[in-house]
């Protein structure tokens, strides 16, 4: 039979998981979609060079969104190994 402890335990990695995947993805479709609408509707925005250099708020804001995405996938994984993990 199976240990109704060890299920309890599965069943709150499994929501706590589907909690924080969710947190995070919303965040990275938020600030996506938001780059997507100020480049649909406010383009010259995006068009601006940045303190006199070539390089547009466009291209910074691109980047920017790489780099916080990475950062949010680096932050998720501290979380699965520190704080899920104990929850197996």
């Amino acid at each position: 039979m199976s240990d109704p402890k060890k299920n309890s335990g599965l069943d709150k990695l499994i929501s706590y998981n589907r909690l924080i995947s969710f947190i995070f993805s919303g965040v990275i479709l938020l600030v996506y979609f938001s780059f997507i609408v100020i480049l649909a509707f406010f383009p010259e925005i995006l068009r601006k060079p940045v303190a006199g250099t070539s390089i547009t708020y466009g291209i910074f804001a691109g980047l920017s969104i790489i780099l916080f995405s990475i950062l949010m996938t680096f932050v998720y994984v501290l979380i699965a190994n520190n704080f899920l993990d104990k929850l197996k």
